[in-house]
């Protein structure tokens, strides 16, 4: 049968933007090619061509808006002298010295997985309601099903094999709905767990994009309730609650700012430093014997299995294929088709504007260099 003639099912474009049908490349070059009239016509442009479009809209929403917020806290111990914390490890909570192979194998994963989320195995969806009467010879169905079986209903592997013990002929009011598995480089695969700080596409851990604040804590010190902020904040509340003494907002500001330099001064707060690219962490002063526990909060970036179906990733691969078309099409913009007609290379044009849209969408949304992040919620001025 030819390709043109090959109709999909309802069911392969149910999709919501939280819950999509997109999961590998190859899924989202389709729907790709479908937006410029294929199968019914041809495109003309090769596959590697289409997976590299999708490549550069990854790397280039990854960049400025594909991330989650993330915090941890860690121990100073784990920090190397003279090199620092390689957050992209640490993110992970995960054990280093597995393989490759063994961190996406089944068995490695369930012996001791530091953080998984399992995937639903098959679960049954009612097709119509069923009474309540049809389980009065099982006491223990009854008990569960006191108001039958709605239409839609979910039940789960074990659930339906006891309804279809119990009677036979009910498996014909169930049909099977089985949920994808996660990608890996691109194919499917049959593994029920997988670690969510681990991108099976890339192979590699997820890596951090940059840090939001850092927080030291130390286990030596006393209780926060008789630090010099707790004692501040105390005034400023007593002067406005119970009369006119104490701090004000603006005294207490001043001398917020002050301990803020005199931490710098007397370098009692480390500052730090990240390098992207190498994922290492820096501190200065470097810690020390004395050890204390850090909070960071942290921009990760999102696997590669989430950033294929984002909205801007489609549109933006869209336009540069279109592109590709466009200049493809421009080498023989001169050739004459049969009944006298030519290609038509306006795609070319078409792309180039989206492209730039799509880009400054982008870069100068509600946040400008993170078009697709949070909006500001308050100003002050």
């Amino acid at each position: 049968m030819s390709t043109a003639c090959q109709i999909s099912p309802v069911s392969a474009f149910q999709s919501t933007n939280l819950n999509n049908k997109i999961e590998t490349f190859g899924d989202l070059g389709d729907r790709i090619k479908r937006s410029l009239g294929w199968p019914v016509i041809s495109i003309e442009v090769h596959q590697d061509q289409l997976f590299q479009n999708i490549q550069m809209a990854v790397e280039f929403f990854s960049k400025y808006a594909g991330y989650t917020e993330e915090f941890i806290v860690f121990d100073s111990n784990l920090y190397e002298r003279n090199k620092g914390i390689r957050l992209d490890v640490l993110f992970t909570l995960g054990r280093t010295t597995l393989t490759n192979e063994q961190k996406v194998s089944k068995s490695s994963a369930n012996n001791n997985p530091d953080f998984t989320i399992t995937l639903p195995p098959t679960v049954y969806v009612a097709t119509s309601a069923l009474n309540s009467t049809l389980f009065t010879g099982s006491s223990a169905l009854s008990s569960l099903f006191t108001d039958g079986i709605y239409e839609l209903e979910l039940l789960d592997q074990s659930l339906y094999d006891s309804v279809t013990t119990h009677n036979r002929s009910l498996s014909s009011y169930f049909k099977a709905s089985v949920k994808r598995s996660v990608s890996l480089q691109s194919q499917d695969t049959t593994a029920t767990n997988y670690s969510n700080v681990f991108d099976y596409d890339l192979m590699d851990y997820r890596k951090v994009i940059s840090i939001i604040n850092f927080e030291e804590g130390s286990s030596q010190s006393i209780n926060t309730l008789f630090t010099i902020e707790q004692t501040l904040a105390q005034q400023t509340y007593f002067s406005y609650a119970m009369g006119n003494y104490g701090f004000d907002l603006v005294s207490w500001y001043t001398v917020k700012e002050w301990l803020d330099t005199r931490e710098k001064v007397l370098a009692t707060r480390k500052d730090i430093k990240f390098d992207e690219r190498t994922q290492y962490l820096t501190m200065y002063p470097q810690p020390g014997a004395s050890m204390f526990y850090g909070v960071l909060w942290c921009y990760v970036e999102r696997p590669i299995r989430d950033l294929v179906k984002e909205q801007w990733v489609y549109a933006y691969a869209l336009a540069l294929t279109k592109i590709t078309i466009g200049r493809i099409r421009g080498r023989f913009g001169n050739v004459s088709l049969l009944g006298g007609g030519s290609l038509n290379t306006d795609i070319l044009q078409e792309g180039l504007s989206e492209k730039s849209e799509l880009e400054k969408a982008l870069m100068e949304g509600a946040n400008p260099g993170f078009g697709d992040g949070s909006p500001p919620l308050f100003f002050v001025g």
